[in-house]
């Protein structure tokens, strides 16, 4: 009988301990969410600022902690999401300090469901690149470059939809 009872208590307690492990809260690593955001100097990144096929390259230099930066990037979202059947492609620059990347660029990112890629520039040379990228911008943020093959426009300013929308359209054509 009593071996009886010893078996029945650790059915019980076996079957109670697959009850809990089962109801317990599945807690998601934070890590899986995280993008891969790779860094970039000016010579890695100036052949993406000069493709010749026939995309359309709209990239966006902007940082989390520049408001108007913040606030027109649903813009190119919702660019990349409308004309993405239309060859353009989105890319966003981010001038963060590389040692923010963990704690502010990719929580931001995550936060705010960025779905264009993002990149981390990173280069002291700003006397160098800064002109290089375009003759005109004295480096202040939100900065836009769209270009294609056979065209090239820079914006060193902050746009609405209908703007950013306006600005792409001639490339399209």
């Amino acid at each position: 009988m009593m071996k009886k009872l010893i078996f029945i208590f650790s059915i019980f307690m076996l079957v109670s301990a697959c009850k809990k492990e089962a109801t317990k809260e599945v807690v998601v690593d934070e890590t899986e969410k995280i993008p891969s955001v790779k860094t970039y100097n000016y010579n890695q990144l100036k052949p993406r600022l000069e493709r010749q096929d026939d995309k359309i390259y709209v990239i966006n230099f902007w940082a989390t902690w520049c408001a108007p930066c913040v606030k027109e990037l649903p813009y190119f979202e919702k660019i990349k999401k409308e004309y993405a059947t239309k060859n353009v492609e989105i890319l966003l620059v981010s001038l963060d300090f590389p040692k923010q990347i963990d704690k502010k660029l990719i929580p931001f990112i995550n936060k705010n469901n960025l779905q264009s890629e993002v990149v981390l520039f990173d280069d002291v040379n700003e006397d160098v690149w800064i002109k290089a990228i375009d003759e005109n911008w004295t480096g202040a943020l939100p900065a836009t470059l769209i270009y294609s093959k056979n065209k090239r426009k820079f914006f060193e300013q902050s746009f609405t939809y209908e703007t950013l929308e306006n600005e792409l359209k001639p490339f399209l054509k």
